[in-house]
């Protein structure tokens, strides 16, 4: 288990906030999925990786694995959290399993995140990652799934300063969101990747909006997006919402769950 003190600087979360592209001040309460723009894991390049995440073998196990995908979670929100004030994040590794997927060998990991301020929990989290062998250059690409139909609450567009400053903002050293050579030559993707977590941001920020407080959000990406490319969020208006790229491929799917 590892455990980190934040004091939660407001202008971090302001930052943020403005990035996502909302014209006005944030509240005192820090906004639902925040909480990693805080309790940074600063390594020294030594220890880093050559995708430049903190190299496995601590709380994650090296399964022998070399290429990361976050790829999903389930939040629940006990109690809110106020900015400028010190919280304390416990990380626990609850699995690591290896399996075999559609394309092959993989493992899966995943964290329990536990965010408490003044003794008392407020977010519970677990973060499912994945671990990939090193692409054949001469294997076919799995196919996305299509996105349904559904209501569209917004178009987006992620270019590389966004991607640069959502990655300075959570200290994501990931090369496949700024490292265009890295992410093509040798993770096989066609250019820079949009980060899950911002895309869940961005939907649980729409779930917010049309449900109001909530009490839980989980999420599954299904197909990356890449830098340059729109995407619709939809929803179908009863707790489901979905990422749609241009070409109507599924990025990510969620459901939000409203406070009672």
């Amino acid at each position: 288990m590892t455990q980190a003190t934040d004091k939660l600087d407001p202008a971090r979360a302001q930052a943020l906030w403005t990035v996502l592209g909302q014209p006005d001040a944030i509240s005192p309460h820090l906004p639902p999925f925040f909480h990693h723009i805080y309790f940074w894991d600063v390594q020294p390049a030594p220890a880093l990786g050559r995708d430049g995440h903190p190299k496995v073998g601590g709380v994650i196990p090296d399964m022998g694995f070399p290429r990361r995908m976050w790829a999903g979670g389930r939040l629940t929100f006990h109690a809110p959290v106020t900015l400028g004030h010190a919280a304390q994040k416990a990380t626990r590794c609850t699995q690591a399993a290896q399996k075999v997927g559609r394309a092959g060998p993989l493992g899966l990991v995943t964290l329990e995140h536990q965010i408490e301020q003044d003794g008392q929990l407020c977010v519970s989290e677990e973060q499912d990652l994945v671990y990939l062998p090193d692409r054949d250059p001469d294997a076919g690409q799995p196919s996305p799934p299509k996105a349904p139909e559904g209501d569209v609450i917004a178009r987006l567009g992620f270019d590389q300063t966004t991607l640069f400053r959502y990655s300075a903002l959570t200290f994501n050293g990931h090369r496949i969101h700024y490292d265009v050579d890295y992410a093509r030559d040798v993770e096989g993707y066609r250019g820079l990747v949009v980060h899950g977590p911002l895309l869940a941001q961005h939907l649980i920020l729409a779930a917010q909006s049309a449900l109001g407080p909530l009490e839980a959000f989980e999420f599954r990406a299904t197909a990356p997006l890449i830098a340059g490319e729109t995407a619709d969020l939809v929803t179908d208006g009863s707790g489901s919402f979905w990422v749609a790229g241009p070409d109507g491929r599924q990025c990510m799917t969620a459901t939000a769950t409203p406070a009672a």
